[in-house]
């Protein structure tokens, strides 16, 4: 009697010889377990009709053969304690100005009420991200991780972007390195590889001027694996970037994970343009309205074929997806849906 494997695999050779050769021998590649380069991600993302059928059979079969049929996700709550902001990132809708009536600065005393509440839910994390509100003390992050974890000594502290720990390191006056160590110590447990968008620096000048660079966002995740503190590594998609500079990111990350060891996820994130400055107030010109359906599936799928062999989760947001896509996405290379979340 035919397995499930042996089905899936007649399936896949029958797609693959009804495609075109350049498509079919890049999928080729990436099922006999090898790597696949930026050159060859950028055929994928051209990927149309059986040639995109055949892309997403290929990430779901890698996903099938290195995690199995098993989802994860974990049980947790997002505080972002503060949406005041000194950037002015023109993809984001969350941030205000500290003159601003909708600007908010959460105490210390709140921020360990919702962990309590949070540990009372059953959650096991507190993802802890916000704005870089001005004049902050520099040790305004250390102190929060170590009252949350003098609080809830058993709650997973994941927290603060490498903007975030830029910043924290600037306003201390301390290097990337020492900062990271104090809040290690604090009680971070990992941290978010968000504030990454494309880490590709002539987009990132366009989109979010001044932002933290390619470089230094590179130094700061480096630096937290060299010191035992894992992270996730995110994408931002669909709105001005090139399916080079897509390929080019993850091929960077994959550079990281190489070296280090040190990334535990990649995650997709469509852009939304609701809201967002750069969409509606036409601040950046050829802006997209996000991302298209077939466009999220195929960047989940590429991100499977590209990481299968380094960053086995590829985990969907299924906030910025809906719960009917994420299911879709669940057949295309995707393995972990995230967390709960509880506030988002």
């Amino acid at each position: 009697m035919q397995s499930e494997a042996d089905h899936h695999a007649r399936n896949l050779e029958t797609m693959l010889k009804a495609i075109k050769r350049e498509t079919a021998e890049v999928l080729d590649r990436a099922l006999s377990g090898q790597d696949i380069g930026s050159d060859e991600a950028v055929v994928l993302f051209g990927a149309e009709g059986r040639e995109y059928n055949a892309m997403v059979m290929v990430a779901d079969e890698l996903r099938r053969r290195t995690v199995g049929d098993v989802v994860t996700y974990v049980v947790n709550r997002n505080i972002n304690f503060t949406n005041v902001c000194i950037k002015r990132c023109g993809f984001c809708a969350f941030s205000r100005d500290f003159r601003e009536e909708e600007g908010y600065l959460l105490p210390v005393e709140e921020i360990i009420r919702r962990a309590k509440e949070a540990w009372e839910y059953g959650a096991t994390e507190v993802c802890i991200q916000a704005g870089l509100p001005p004049k902050m003390d520099g040790d305004l992050y250390i102190r929060l991780c170590e009252a949350i974890n003098q609080e809830l000594p058993g709650m997973h502290i994941h927290g603060f972007s490498p903007e975030e720990v830029l910043y924290g390191s600037i306003r201390s006056e301390s290097t990337i390195k020492a900062y990271l160590t104090e809040l290690k110590a604090a009680g971070v447990g990992s941290l978010p590889g968000t504030s990454a968008e494309v880490l590709d620096q002539e987009l990132r000048d366009k989109i979010s001027p001044g932002r933290i660079t390619v470089e230094q966002w590179t130094e700061v995740i480096t630096t937290a694996h060299e010191l035992g503190i894992p992270t996730t590594s995110t994408v931002m998609f669909g709105y001005l970037e090139t399916a080079t500079q897509l390929a080019k990111h993850m091929e960077l990350l994959r550079g990281i994970q190489q070296k280090t060891g040190g990334i535990t996820e990649f995650v997709p994130l469509s852009f939304v343009h609701t809201e967002a400055p750069m969409f509606m107030k036409g601040l950046v010109e050829g802006v997209k309205p996000g991302p298209s359906g077939m466009d999220v599936i195929r960047m989940h799928a590429i991100a499977r074929i590209m990481l299968n062999n380094w960053i086995p989760n590829i985990q969907a947001s299924w906030v910025k997806e809906g719960p009917r896509m994420s299911q879709l996405l669940l057949a295309a290379g995707v393995n972990d849906l995230g967390g709960t979340l509880i506030n988002e």
